[in-house]
């Protein structure tokens, strides 16, 4: 029995080293490159033999971003890119999938086709470049995608075979592009359950919505923040960095700042609702976290949870268009007063629970594996101890040029 070979590249952790995680426990051979310290890494699970530090070629660059983080942020940006590029090439060891985050490598993707005949397989998080770009430019006040980004992003889809997504939303913006359209791959990220237990404690008497991520135009904080306003009684507790918006400097908002994922099980049981009116995101995975805990959502059509919805828990979601206060506080209104209502009773079962799992997203991706190098094997190879069994909810996307133009949305 032959083990298939993946390489796994990202900067941070993000949620490929839970894909890695989830992967080496299928049967693959993983190899994760990244910065993360080996022993941060495996307390999220990932095994030592799985990790390539790239932090000790990486340490200068990492403490300037760290320290200095809006000191020459284009050059960071490019020295940081250009720097985890490069330091993985020379790292790589042999594959036969390469599967990184899409902006952040170019050289390396190209190296390990051209070395190993890899099949590659880009993680885009967020829409396509070119709508992201078109969104936050019409929020002049909002952080903005740089020239380089644009180009980065467009050279690496361009290099993959596939290119996985989260969400609908995310797939439908590469519509006007269909070379790129036609090389999606759409699954919805996971959770850890062990670290997000369902919340069977008491919840508090004041009527609480929770935010998790940053406080930014992006995440359609002034849309939000507007919603809260027209509400009576209730509470928005927010938690994460303060970016490019001002945060209201009301009793009724209170914030804390970033914390430890494993700690964010005590805010999302102390909440009614969890909330999220981004303007442009992928799949927030606080949204996974918070159903995995047991808190309803109410979120726009730019986050992914309708994806989630899809998973079996339309019943815990409710989704409104984008830029609607006055949607979004209606949906809030009704989410609180049916979490109320229902106090002490369940609200997710451990069945749709495990349809949240990172183990489902993994099955997923070793599918696709699969499939992507059925061609290149010949009838006298010997199997692989990674099989995949067929996973239903596995889909590969790739919308009609009339589903509608990204860069008018």
């Amino acid at each position: 029995m032959t083990k298939l070979r993946v390489g796994i590249a990202a900067s941070g952790r993000f949620h490929l080293l839970d894909l890695a995680r989830e992967l080496d426990a299928l049967g693959v051979e993983v190899r994760f490159y990244s910065y993360v310290p080996r022993k941060r890494a495996e307390t999220f699970g990932l095994p030592g033999r799985c990790h390539v530090a790239l932090l000790p070629f990486l340490f200068p660059l990492v403490a300037l971003e760290r320290l200095l983080p809006r000191l020459f942020p284009h050059i960071t940006e490019r020295l940081r890119c250009w720097g985890l590029d490069i330091v993985t090439l020379l790292r790589m060891r042999h594959c036969e999938i390469f599967i990184c985050m899409s902006g952040m490598y170019v050289h390396a993707a190209r190296y390990a086709k051209w070395r190993y005949g890899a099949r590659v397989i880009l993680h885009r998080g967020s829409r396509h470049i070119l709508s992201q770009r078109d969104i936050l430019a019409r929020l002049p006040a909002a952080k903005q995608v740089t020239s380089f980004s644009v180009r980065r992003e467009l050279q690496g889809y361009a290099i993959a075979d596939k290119i996985a997504v989260p969400s609908t939303q995310v797939a439908e913006s590469f519509a006007p592009c269909p070379e790129h359209a036609c090389k999606l791959f759409l699954s919805p990220y996971g959770v850890d359950l062990d670290q997000f237990p369902l919340w069977t404690g008491t919840l508090p008497s004041k009527r609480t919505l929770l935010f998790v991520g940053q406080w930014s135009y992006r995440k359609g904080v002034d849309i939000l923040g507007a919603a809260v306003e027209a509400m009576d009684g209730v509470q928005l507790t927010h938690v994460g960095a303060v970016v490019d918006a001002p945060f209201p400097k009301h009793p009724r908002f209170v914030h804390y700042e970033p914390v430890p994922a494993w700690e964010l099980k005590k805010f999302y049981g102390a909440a009614h609702v969890f909330v999220l009116a981004s303007r442009e995101e992928g799949l927030a995975l606080v949204q996974c976290q918070a159903l995995a805990s047991g808190l309803p959502l109410v979120c726009t059509d730019r986050t992914g949870g309708s994806d989630l919805a899809s998973l079996g828990l339309s019943r815990l979601i409710r989704v409104v268009p984008a830029d609607d206060a006055g949607a979004l506080r209606r949906a809030l209104a009704e989410a609180l007063d049916d979490a109320i209502d229902k106090t002490g009773v369940p609200s997710i079962t451990e069945t749709e629970r495990q349809a949240l799992s990172w183990r489902r997203y993994a099955l997923q991706h070793l599918q696709l594996m699969n499939e992507m190098l059925q061609p290149l094997r010949s009838s006298t190879e010997p199997p692989r101890s990674c099989y995949a069994p067929s996973v239903a909810s596995r889909s590969c996307y790739a919308p009609s040029v009339a589903s509608g133009d990204a860069r008018q949305q």
